[in-house]
């Protein structure tokens, strides 16, 4: 019997193709991330949220979870952490951010957008993130008293995040779905 092989092919939606750019935009914003030096372990920027924000306004929550978990799996990979307890760390905070964002979504739009969502989020991520670390990282309660620290770069960096995102959106041009002449 000879051994053939046999050629498998993917087929791609233009919906796949502008998921793997933004996710692309993000991994690259969470290693500018990780090279930026912070006074405090855990506290980052989080630009690669800027990125999930976008999408979330434009594209919608399941776009924006395809993203952020790609940009979760990915980074982790490149950053040579992946299913380390910083991998963890990062997913929780991820998970806990998506749910957030979740419900903030369907909050009236007439008072929250991109910097309302933003800070939501970025409590969301720590909360989860410390939530995690005392139930299996550092189990005592002492853990907490770096809550103010971390609370106070989640409300500057969710603020400043948010900022980004609502000027990106009104910058860049919405993009019209793509027409297939099949």
């Amino acid at each position: 019997m000879p051994d053939r092989q046999q050629l498998i092919t993917l087929h791609t939606t233009p919906d796949d193709h502008r998921i793997a750019q933004l996710a692309a935009a993000a991994i690259g914003l969470s290693l500018i991330d990780a090279a930026i030096p912070m006074p405090l372990p855990g506290v980052k920027p989080g630009l690669a949220n800027i990125v999930t924000l976008i999408v979330l306004a434009r594209y919608g929550w399941i776009e924006a979870v395809w993203v952020s978990g790609l940009r979760v799996f990915a980074g982790s990979l490149l950053l040579g952490y992946f299913l380390s307890p910083g991998f963890f760390m990062s997913l929780s905070g991820a998970l806990c951010s998506l749910l957030m964002l979740a419900v903030a979504v369907r909050l009236p739009h007439r008072y929250f957008g991109p910097v309302s969502w933003s800070i939501l989020a970025a409590f969301a991520h720590i909360s989860g993130q410390l939530l995690l670390a005392r139930l299996w990282l550092v189990p005592h309660n002492g853990l907490f008293l770096l809550l103010p620290f971390f609370s106070a770069a989640a409300l500057a960096f969710g603020i400043i995040n948010g900022l980004i995102a609502a000027r990106l959106l009104e910058e860049l041009p919405a993009q019209q779905p793509e027409i297939d002449h099949a």
